[in-house]
């Protein structure tokens, strides 16, 4: 017989046609769900203002888990409304770490989380998706900081060191799972990026408010912060922060957009410094500057063609606030004008200008020299 009738697996039973009218739904299918809940009527969002009555299916399944947890003696997993935080950083919580993401074999049975990464490429994690720190001194200080993690990836065959000891036993203390992978599964994962046989999983970073740095900052004798004017590049941020750790500043800000955020990369060339240094992000840094000065802060915009020599500015040791431009277009108009000075680095060469970190580290090094030897 032509064709494959004698297939006995061949499909004999026709499909049963689509309802005429209908585009195949059924008529209750088609109906709307009704309006969106506005966020102080919704349980799970955090802006529940919780006088609203729980919806039946919420209040069956947080009625369910309690019973549960008073069953196996332990605390329930629901809380307050709007009041988890998955973040991190000084401004974020410090919770107990969550599970991580569940493992999937590899090649050679490595366990691996999340979707590969190409040899060659890094991944670009948003605000909301985990991050990896890499590198032994930013996991030690983000261990010691009590950033929240929630995998600790640990390569085959690594060089064991105090470090990598103090890793592990911290992670294991606070009950963060360790993954044992294969070193070639930890660069598809980061992308190639130089990890030394360490990542940490962490969820994204927590910025400090605006207003609570601002006033921690004026509870000292010499307040200093630092305000980034459009630094694109995360090393240079990372490097800018490790510059106030050393220096004794006070605090670092930044606009939300068109500006470097803290990432993984920004956290291991700060060395792990983020822990320790406040970072904010506002909306407008014009705005923010102004603050500041109400506040007391002479505010200083690094500027190549500035009129004020560095090492003659006497404004260094009573409260600063220095503003660094971005990495090609230096200050920007509205920024550079509100600033109470424009502060030129000297230099012996014809070179035109530093590196937007390297600007940062030498004047914060000399307003410390000022305020330590007058």
């Amino acid at each position: 017989m032509p064709g494959n009738s004698r297939n006995v697996s061949k499909r004999v039973v026709s499909k049963k046609g689509a309802v005429k009218g209908s585009g195949g739904k059924r008529r209750d299918t088609l109906k709307g769900r009704g309006k969106t809940l506005p966020a102080d009527e919704r349980p799970w969002h955090k802006g529940y203002s919780g006088t609203e009555k729980l919806p039946e299916k919420t209040a069956r399944k947080q009625d369910k888990e309690r019973k549960a947890a008073a069953a196996e003696g332990r605390a329930p997993k629901i809380g307050q409304p709007g009041s988890k935080d998955t973040t991190w950083g000084r401004g974020g919580g410090r919770g107990t770490p969550g599970r991580p993401s569940a493992p999937q074999r590899g090649r050679g049975g490595q366990f691996r989380t999340g979707p590969r990464v190409a040899p060659g490429r890094r991944s670009n994690p948003t605000k909301e998706g985990p991050e990896l720190l890499l590198g032994r001194n930013p996991v030690v200080e983000a261990l010691r900081a009590l950033v929240p993690a929630t995998a600790l990836y640990v390569a085959q065959g690594i060089d064991i060191d105090d470090r990598v000891n103090e890793i592990v036993r911290t992670a294991g203390d606070r009950g963060i799972p360790i993954l044992d992978i294969g070193r070639q599964e930890l660069d598809r994962m980061t992308g190639g990026v130089l990890h030394q046989g360490i990542g940490l999983q962490v969820p994204p970073f927590a910025y400090e408010n605006f207003d609570d740095l601002l006033a921690a900052s004026l509870e000292q004798t010499a307040p200093l912060l630092v305000a980034l004017d459009g630094i694109t590049d995360p090393r240079n941020l990372g490097a800018v922060i490790r510059s106030v750790a050393a220096f004794g500043g006070h605090g670092v800000f930044m606009t939300e957009r068109r500006a470097a955020g803290i990432t993984a990369t920004a956290w291991r060339t700060s060395a792990g410094a983020a822990a320790r240094v406040p970072v904010s992000q506002v909306v407008n840094l014009t705005r923010a500057v102004k603050q500041a000065q109400k506040e007391g802060f002479t505010a200083i915009g690094l500027d190549a063609d500035g009129d004020t020599d560095l090492y003659q500015l006497e404004a260094a040791v009573g409260p600063l606030l220095v503003v660094v431009g971005s990495e090609g277009r230096g200050l920007s108009r509205l920024v550079g004008e509100t600033c109470d000075l424009r502060v030129s680095i000297p230099m012996v060469s014809d070179m035109e200008s530093l590196n937007a970190s390297v600007a940062a580290a030498v004047t914060l090094a000399e307003v410390a020299r000022r305020r330590i030897y007058g």
